[in-house]
């Protein structure tokens, strides 16, 4: 595979992506399922990640949902549908950000603890790998929104600087200075706390 260029299999899996998407612009509501059942989990995964309220997600995510089909016309086959998706959240999320901002002046994620539950991920885990998740994803957290959206869409969703930078709707440079400062601003904040064991923190590893 040729850097920054899709594969066979990528190209394969965006036709078919094209197709359903096609089918649910005519009214299609099989493919409006497909569409929604492929990125659902995902989703919710980045909102409830980005709001830290299990209502608020639910909300959110079907707001994502109404508006991405209402508007399938403007969707253009440039970007996966995923990346059409993200970027309507995002922007809920940040709407979401400002109402909260307005009602009690700020919002502090910080007293927030843990992550999204799952009760098979939790079993098949240890203590100390549930401690040291709860610990990155509470930093996580403190991160400002832009931070925070580009540390979970990189790291959490594998996605290139490219689509990231398409979702939050800014250049790519940006996206990577991003990036930059929010590994910086998470050592800072998780070193202390795990000052023996920082070779762990594989969310912190590579680089954009």
């Amino acid at each position: 595979m040729i850097a920054g260029k899709p594969d066979s299999s990528d190209r394969a899996s965006r036709r078919a992506e094209q197709q359903v998407v096609a089918q649910a612009k005519g009214g299609c509501e099989q493919a409006a399922r497909k569409l929604v059942d492929a990125h659902k989990d995902r989703l919710a995964a980045f909102v409830w990640r980005m709001v830290r309220n299990h209502h608020d997600t639910e909300e959110i995510c079907q707001d994502a949902f109404l508006r991405a089909f209402a508007s399938l016309d403007s969707f253009s086959a440039e970007y996966r549908f995923s990346t059409w998706l993200f970027t309507i959240a995002y922007r809920l999320c940040l709407n979401w950000l400002r109402r909260r901002q307005a009602l009690s002046g700020d919002v502090d994620f910080s007293a927030v603890a843990g992550s999204a539950p799952d009760a098979a991920e939790r079993a098949a885990e240890s203590e100390e790998a549930r401690h040291l998740k709860s610990l990155i994803w509470n930093a996580v957290s403190q991160l400002p929104m832009p931070q925070r959206a580009a540390v979970l869409l990189f790291y959490r969703e594998g996605q290139s600087c490219q689509d990231i930078a398409a979702v939050l709707e800014m250049p790519v440079a940006t996206v990577k200075s991003h990036l930059h400062r929010a590994r910086a601003r998470l050592r800072d904040l998780l070193e202390p706390a795990v000052a023996d064991d920082w070779s762990r923190l594989k969310v912190l590893s590579g680089t954009a």
